[in-house]
């Protein structure tokens, strides 16, 4: 019976461990739900397009991820690297491009399994922290440029109405100042020196991955909206029962859940009159710089969930949330699974990848605001 007690124990710890934000969420929901009763005003909370374009990508994805196409093809562009320095610029930039197509959750959960297998059988686990932490920041400054590059950017497109060339406009500037520094760390952190290592040569299921690579493509195309969002709930989930039944399973219902917690949060503090005005009027003076503040205290998707409540300038918080996701380990979810995938391979130098990872964060953080304030006038 303590052995049952004790593994069950273990379990709930794993679970809350791996889902703290999720979990967070979900009190957050439940503690606003006192203060605001559930009503039938509860129905209008819940973007369900947002919700069914952000399934319909992870679905597609987990089934891409299982005949190992984003591994086949992250070895086919590692292999003609031969040095440390650009072999790990190679996987930073394979982790960027990949937020910008899969979103950057997802891109880290590919490709950091990549980067530990690469420095692993080099030899140069040295380089370890540091990888994983560019691969983080490539991540979340990567996706910023894609309606489906971060969560928080499908929400605030899909809210807004955004049109797809204003969108990657106005993530431009920053986008570029982030490859820029992404390119400039990997350079002066990483030495010009040798690199072996040993690849599993791995090929690719040809009419599986033609029929993923399909579903793929339907569900960009409903992000884009050129279709409808109801016929991608149905026919990517159909396809995968029969194709791919794992796919379903490795969804990442957590990240679903945590949307619609904040959306019962965020819905419920816009109806808090006191929070109405206060969080308005700070709005009001900056949206910029209350975006970023708030996405370091409480994540970028919660904020830009809550924010966009009570803010028509969809344009300061769209870059707020954006450049936010970097700083505290808590600014983006993108940030904890990396810890997560560190530690797991690292348990006992968690205090040394979190002084690499502030030192990075927080001055991408603040060269990134300094920049937006400066062009903004």
């Amino acid at each position: 019976m303590e052995t049952t007690s004790e593994s069950k124990y273990l379990c709930i710890k794993k679970f809350l461990l791996k889902n703290t934000v999720t979990v967070i969420a979900f009190f957050a929901a439940v503690i606003t739900s006192v203060i605001v009763p559930p009503d039938a005003e509860y129905l209008g909370y819940f973007d369900f397009k947002t919700l069914t374009c952000l399934f319909c990508v992870l679905a597609v994805v987990c089934a891409l991820k299982n005949v190992n196409f984003f591994y086949v093809l992250a070895e086919k562009i590692v292999e003609y690297f031969k040095n440390a320095r650009l072999c790990i610029l190679a996987l930073v930039y394979i982790t960027f491009i990949g937020s910008m197509l899969i979103a950057n959750d997802m891109a880290l959960l590919t490709f950091l399994p990549l980067g530990y297998f690469v420095l692993s059988a080099s030899r140069k686990r040295k380089y370890m922290a540091f990888t994983f932490v560019m691969q983080n920041i490539a991540a979340n400054l990567g996706g910023m440029l894609t309606p489906f590059g971060n969560p928080q950017n499908l929400y605030l497109y899909t809210k807004f109405n955004i049109p797809v060339g204003e969108f990657m406009l106005t993530m431009a500037p920053p986008f570029c100042l982030s490859v820029s520094l992404i390119t400039l760390c990997c350079f002066v952190a990483v030495k010009n020196e040798p690199m072996r290592f040993e690849e599993e040569k791995l090929s690719l299921p040809a009419k599986r991955t033609a029929l993923y690579l399909g579903l793929f493509l339907l569900a960009i195309a409903i992000v884009f909206r050129g279709i409808p969002y109801q016929i991608g709930l149905v026919v990517i989930p159909a396809v995968l029962l029969f194709a791919d039944r794992k796919a379903l399973a490795e969804v990442d219902y957590p990240l679903l859940l945590t949307f619609v917690f904040f959306f019962i949060f965020a819905g419920n503090m816009a109806r808090i009159g006191a929070v109405r005005e206060f969080l308005s009027g700070l709005l009001e003076k900056d949206t910029l710089l209350v975006s970023i503040l708030s996405c370091q205290c409480i994540s970028n998707v919660p904020s830009a969930i809550l924010l966009s409540q009570f803010t028509e300038n969809y344009r300061e918080l769209l870059v707020g949330v954006n450049i936010g996701g970097v700083g505290t380990l808590i600014a983006s979810l993108a940030s904890l699974i990396t810890f997560r995938e560190y530690t797991k391979h690292h348990p006992h130098h968690a205090w040394y990848y979190i002084k690499v990872f502030s030192a990075f964060n927080f001055g991408f953080l603040a060269v990134l605001t300094l920049f937006m304030l400066a062009i903004r006038g």
